[in-house]
């Protein structure tokens, strides 16, 4: 696995790559490390190809970057720690149950990006949009978007937990969903968009069966996801 030197020092694993332009409070740049010392240079493709940054669409031509790469702030953000079992067990169970609840015309993704705007261009673990399944499509655009969930992992808990939905809620994404892990039992902190603000505001931390109307009626026992 490659190793990691972050500048500054992070309490996420990855690397963020952008325009000067691009941070934020918390956002980060850090280079591979070799086995014998650090790598001075980055390979060429993780310069941004312009002042400004990445853009959206710059994402389906990046080839040789990792599985999982998102656009935030103009900046690429990579996951280089393999996902835990018991994370995509969840996402993975959490899917299903979507999926087996959703009425017609409502579906259920792992692994798209949603395009927030030309910058931003994050990946949910759960996406569920109101469009038709297309097997072409490498991401969807935020008012087809019903409900977004984050599944929080130690890797990328701080972007799950402030980053992205601040953008998400931005984007004008209605529901949203944090799942964390509570006494090794899942829990749902459900929020609904508030327009009047235009940020997320909390409707409910959900332990044991989670039961909603909205986006559509759906009921989850929690404890079983794991």
């Amino acid at each position: 696995m490659v190793r990691m030197l972050a500048v500054p020092p992070v309490h996420e694993r990855g690397i963020f790559t952008g325009s000067r332009n691009s941070a934020t409070a918390r956002d980060w740049i850090s280079v591979p490390r070799s086995r014998g010392g650090l790598m001075t240079t980055l390979p060429g493709w993780m310069h941004p190809p312009r002042e400004e940054g990445w853009l959206a669409e710059d994402l389906d031509h990046l080839h040789e970057a990792p599985r999982h790469t998102e656009l935030i702030h103009g900046g690429l953000v990579f996951m280089l720690v393999p996902r835990r079992s018991g994370y995509s067990r969840a996402v993975h169970r959490l899917t299903c149950a979507l999926e087996e609840q959703a009425p017609e015309g409502v579906v259920v993704e792992q692994e798209i990006t949603i395009r927030l705007d030309a910058h931003n261009r994050p990946e949910p673990d759960i996406v569920v949009t109101a469009v038709p399944l297309d097997k072409d499509r490498t991401w969807h655009a935020p008012d087809d978007v019903l409900l977004v969930i984050e599944v929080v992992s130690p890797e990328s808990a701080y972007r799950d937990r402030t980053v992205k939905p601040r953008k998400y809620a931005e984007a004008g994404i209605r529901h949203h969903w944090r799942v964390e892990e509570e006494d090794g039992e899942p829990v749902v902190h459900v929020c609904e968009l508030d327009e009047s603000t235009g940020a997320y505001r909390p409707v409910d931390v959900v332990r044991g069966t989670l039961h909603l109307q909205v986006p559509f009626e759906i009921k989850i026992d929690l404890p079983g996801l794991v």
